[in-house]
């Protein structure tokens, strides 16, 4: 299989070499851009199947550079400096599909990268099952054991998420921005109280699916795993 490839996009050269070579070292191809317009050039001559970009670039914005992509464009996860709230609603409302501010942890980022392309790579539709669950994201239904669950749309989308990063432990900050995003009134007890509700409905019985990592978050797992 081919390995996928990304687009840095930052204008400090030892921040865009060492993602580069990180990201190699984990597998990806990988090829860069020091500004808005070579990113705009490389993206549209060849689009690769996820970007990395920065908004503090020296000609234009990162969030020009998605606007001018236009709505058909690759995947973007804006990566940067500008943590103000007000940048990140900015960059989630124009389609970003993850926003992660420096300093950032390398290991939670390649791990950022691998869920968005497995969303976005798929084919429409393509089912997420783990264990005895199925998941449609285009029909919006649950299988368990080929039984329907019913959910709430929190329910779905916190299952999603879960799904979508079986094998790996996701934090709550992480459930909260995916999941939430900034809805969730300050109160990051409310994951732990919508994980209760989850397991009630698709987690009872042995062996569990829905782990607790005790002081970091819960990572999803296939039975026999």
């Amino acid at each position: 299989m081919t390995a996928q490839r990304l687009l840095v996009v930052d204008d400090e050269d030892t921040v865009r070499e060492l993602l580069a070579a990180t990201l190699r070292f984990a597998g990806f191809r990988v090829t860069s851009a020091a500004t808005a317009r070579e990113a705009i050039a490389s993206a549209t001559a060849d689009p690769p199947d996820l970007v990395l970009l920065d908004v503090m670039l020296p000609d234009m914005d990162g969030f020009e550079v998605v606007r001018r992509l236009g709505p058909q464009r690759t995947p973007v996860l804006f990566l940067t400096a500008r943590d103000r709230q007000a940048d990140k609603v900015t960059g989630l409302s124009l389609g970003a599909d993850d926003y992660v501010t420096k300093p950032f942890d390398l290991p939670e980022l390649i791990a950022r990268i691998r869920a968005i392309l497995r969303r976005t790579s798929g084919q429409p539709g393509a089912l997420l099952t783990v264990g005895p669950l199925t998941l449609d994201p285009e029909g919006h239904r649950v299988t368990r054991h080929g039984e329907p669950v019913r959910l709430s749309a929190t329910e779905f989308r916190l299952l999603r998420h879960l799904m979508e990063n079986a094998g790996r432990v996701v934090t709550k900050a992480q459930i909260l921005d995916r999941v939430w995003r900034d809805d969730f009134g300050g109160d990051a007890s409310i994951v732990d109280t919508y994980i209760s509700y989850l397991r009630r409905k698709i987690d009872n019985e042995e062996p569990k699916q829905i782990n607790t990592i005790h002081g970091v978050g819960y990572v999803m797992r296939a039975p026999q795993q």
